[in-house]
């Protein structure tokens, strides 16, 4: 197989590492618009199986001419050129998954159901995490239950060794980040799609030591479309992130003092945005390259007839290839992806998302390859 990823950034790279250390993988194909800033544990031990590339992902012409000779493109780029790839995969006859993260432009993808599957091709959006993962574990629980009721998932990316005052890292764009902590979130109530407030009905969920008490918080974004999905199938329907206790009060307070605002204001005669200068101020403060980072998961899905399945997940950093927790279960997500779309094991054809389309059991044995060990609960 040979395999497209586009976009070098943690993500990415992350999806071209695992590819690369797939024996059914070729060669990778992996395109930025600064290739030269790959991270040296892609390139270790790779060879002429990587191939690096120099792309801008809003010339389509381009896009088009790079994505010949490959079986299936993984896009790690921003969710705002997805639309155009799964667009260009499909005129060029490629299987296409991305990391998504964004539902208005997952709706407009589904409108290419008809062309893809014409075609014989799967695309997928909404590969990584949350969304992601957790939507095949829920879909999996919904599944199981028979009658669901209720469906609860929380997600967190936090750093082993938390420091105050945010107990925080960055562990991908702090733009995004922010974003989740100003858009409203869409969840299920009384079997219908509804939006609550960012940062809002705070509650804490125990997890195994060492990392034990975590606060959960609606943020937007990490299910997707599966609110429509299920609309009037199952009563409540909800996504939260998991921080440590403490951070959504600070948070929420920097908020709504307008430092997160995006409305531009006058600063001693300059123009300024609010966010911009936030990030600019905080970015370098939580980056922290040399601190380890873990991710925490809990799926949880309860029947009406009281019938229960849930699954959790902590994974860590992988201090051996220097590859971080967060790009291990959002990179590996897409790169298996990818792979199932390519060698037949996801069958169906068309515009589908994680949960609709990607087998539970082959996906779950898949992470478990590369150590991400999803435990039944």
């Amino acid at each position: 197989m040979r395999m497209l990823v586009l976009g070098a950034g943690l993500q990415g790279s992350a999806c071209a590492y695992d590819l690369l250390h797939q024996d059914s993988v070729e060669r990778v194909t992996l395109a930025d618009l600064h290739p030269e800033r790959v991270p040296a544990f892609v390139k270790k031990g790779a060879g002429k199986r990587l191939k690096l590339a120099r792309l801008d992902a809003e010339r389509v012409a381009s896009l088009r001419q790079l994505m010949k000779g490959h079986d299936a493109v993984m896009c790690a780029v921003p969710y705002f050129f997805n639309l155009i790839v799964s667009k260009a995969a499909v005129a060029q006859g490629l299987h296409a998954c991305d990391l998504g993260g964004n539902t208005e432009i997952v709706m407009q993808q589904k409108k290419l159901q008809a062309q893809a599957k014409k075609k014989g091709l799967s695309i997928i959006p909404d590969c990584g995490v949350a969304p992601g993962m957790v939507n095949i574990l829920a879909a999996e629980g919904i599944r199981r239950v028979g009658d669901a009721d209720t469906v609860k998932i929380y997600v967190g990316g936090l750093p082993q060794h938390p420091e105050p005052p945010l107990n925080y890292q960055v562990v991908y764009s702090l733009e995004g980040v922010l974003d989740y902590y100003t858009t409203p979130s869409w969840v299920l109530r009384d079997g219908k799609p509804t939006q609550v407030e960012a940062l809002s009905e705070l509650e804490h969920i125990n997890f195994p030591a060492p990392v034990g008490r975590l606060e959960a918080f609606h943020t937007g974004g990490g299910i997707s479309s599966m609110p429509w999905t299920y609309a009037g199938k199952i009563r409540q329907m909800e996504y939260k992130t998991l921080r440590y206790p403490g951070h959504v009060a600070i948070m929420h307070s920097i908020r709504e003092l307008g430092l997160l605002d995006l409305k531009p204001v006058k600063v001693q005669g300059a123009t300024v945005i609010p966010r911009k200068a936030f990030i600019s101020i905080v970015s370098p403060k939580l980056t922290k390259p040399k601190s380890q980072d873990l991710v925490a998961l809990r799926v949880e899905v309860t029947g009406k007839n009281g019938h229960r399945a849930a699954w959790e997940l902590i994974d860590y950093y992988d201090a051996t290839a220097g590859v971080s927790a967060m790009m291990r279960t959002t990179g590996y997500s897409l790169a298996i992806t990818g792979l199932m779309q390519a060698d037949g094991r996801i069958t169906a054809k068309g515009v589908h998302t994680p949960d609709e389309a990607v087998p539970f059991g082959p996906y779950v044995e898949e992470l478990a390859k590369r150590g991400i060990n999803i435990r039944e609960i």
